[in-house]
Formats: C-alpha cells, sequence, structure tokens
C-alpha cells in the first residue's frame, strides 16, 4: 500500500521520525511525504534521498502559509509564517529524483479569505511549475471547493493533460469529485471516513480508479486508534473502511489504490 499523503517530516515525529518510517516499510506501506512551507518541503526531500525505494517527496507551499497565523487541531499547535512563494527556490528542490509532485498547494476559506487573491495566484504559479516539471500537483481545499474547480478547469484549457493530480484529504461533496475527476483528478480519502459517515455517499460513487489512500498524518487518526498520533502504517485502515463501504474486498482496494499511485506520481 501507499500513503500518499503524509507528514513524517514535521515537529511532530522529531524524535521518532526513523522509527515510524521503519515500523511503515517493514508492514509493506510505503509513503510520500508532503512539505506545507520550503523548511518542511527541504525536509521531506532530505529524509525521503535517506531512503532507496518506499519514501517520496512533494514540495510546495500551502496556502494556510501565506500569512501568519495560529491555532490548534487534534491537540496539535500550528504556528504560520507568512512565505511568498520562489518558483526558483522550490523549482531547485523539485530536481531531487525523489520528489514525485507539487503541493500541497491549493486554497483554505476556513481560517478566513481576505487573502482569496493571493491563495488563487499561489495555487496558479505553483500549478505551472508542475506542469513545467512534468510533476503532479497535491491540492488542498477547505471551504473552497467551487474556487478550486473554476481555478482547475481554467488552467486545463491551456495545459491540458500536462496538468495532473490529486485532491488529499477529500471532504466535499460526489458531484464536485466526479467534475475533478473529468479533470483528470484522483480523489484521496484518509482516517476521516473511518468515524464520519459524511463520506460514505462519495466513495459509493467513485469508481476506485480515481481512488488514492493516505493519512494527513499526524492528523485524521483512523478508528481504531483515534486520540493518538497518527502515521503512515495506519493508512491500512482507511483502505478497510473503503473495501466496507464499496462492498468489495480489502486486497482489491490495497492493490487498485496502489496501482493508482504509481502512475499518477510515477513511482
Amino acid at each position: 500500500m501507499i500513503d500518499t499523503h503524509a507528514h513524517v517530516n514535521f515537529k511532530s515525529f522529531k524524535d521518532d521520525s526513523e522509527e515510524v518510517i521503519r515500523r511503515s516499510l517493514d508492514s509493506g506501506i510505503q509513503m510520500i511525504n508532503v512539505g506545507s512551507q520550503y523548511s518542511t518541503s527541504a525536509r521531506a526531500v532530505k529524509m525521503a534521498e535517506e531512503y532507496e525505494t518506499g519514501v517520496w517527496a512533494c514540495v510546495g507551499l500551502h496556502p494556510d502559509h501565506l500569512k501568519e497565523q495560529e491555532w490548534e487541531e487534534e491537540g496539535i499547535r500550528v504556528k504560520t509564517s507568512r512565505e511568498k512563494f520562489d518558483r526558483e527556490k522550490y523549482f531547485d528542490l523539485a530536481k531531487s529524483k525523489k520528489v514525485v509532485a507539487i503541493g500541497e498547494t491549493g486554497l483554505d476559506y476556513h481560517h478566513g479569505k481576505e487573502n482569496k487573491k493571493q491563495q488563487i495566484e499561489t495555487f496558479q504559479e505553483e500549478m505551472r511549475l508542475a506542469v513545467d516539471l512534468d510533476l503532479p500537483v497535491a491540492v488542498h481545499c477547505r471551504n473552497a471547493y467551487r474556487d478550486i474547480l473554476e481555478v482547475i478547469a481554467e488552467e486545463k484549457k491551456r495545459y491540458g493533460e500536462k496538468l495532473r493530480g490529486v485532491m488529499h484529504s477529500y471532504l466535499g461533496r460526489l458531484s464536485y469529485a466526479t467534475e475533478f475527476n473529468d479533470l483528470g483528478f484522483f480523489i484521496a480519502f484518509n482516517g476521516i471516513i473511518t468515524y464520519a459517515r459524511d463520506y460514505d455517499k462519495v466513495i459509493r460513487g467513485t469508481d476506485i480508479q480515481y481512488i488514492l489512500t493516505e493519512t494527513d498524518c499526524p492528523w485524521l487518526t483512523p478508528i481504531p486508534h483515534r486520540g493518538e498520533r497518527n502515521e503512515p502504517s495506519y493508512v491500512k485502515f482507511v483502505a478497510e473502511k473503503i473495501a466496507e463501504i464499496k462492498g468489495i474486498s480489502f486486497e482489491k482496494v490495497s492493490q487498485e489504490t496502489a496501482q493508482n499511485a504509481r502512475k499518477l506520481f510515477g513511482i
């Protein structure tokens, strides 16, 4: 299996990242560690380069890091510093053979959208970098699905099939998921689906050929580990829930989603 969106490169794992990665790899689960600003993107690359296989990196600037803010989510304190997207710096990071995508990028209106214009412009810049590098994009979206669709659709007119990617931690409706699929984007589900029934309809209605699995660790820990720090090895519980909801075998979900990840990320 492949955890297509992990953050073992974040501070929550500073004391035991090697142990967490080894536990995952030993259980047959590979991972893509995703950056949210330059520092965590660089850390993801460095981490991936320490492993011959099984660990990859995604580099990009998350919309929350476009302004200074602070909040707590699932007991984890998050503090961001204002960063402007520097194409050349991220281009240099992405030269590593272990970088398989640009992101996470996208739009987030949960903490306000007073900088909506900047968010959209940065998202467009990161998509264009991905196209130039022939890489997919890992897209974050929170309270902004209609805008995300419009921005991607506009860029698709320019780049066509060269623009591709995944809607990470999908929380939207089925109709939106279908539109993303039509635009060449996969849908990634994580531990949320194990304790919230809101997404059963989306999972049932989305063809397995468009589905990826992820953890988004250290957050969104699936049942039966709710209340603990999440980690890549827990992605199996996401696959089990998808199998249950779609009425297919765990083996089929594991195989199909891993194949989808290899196709999208070229791994």
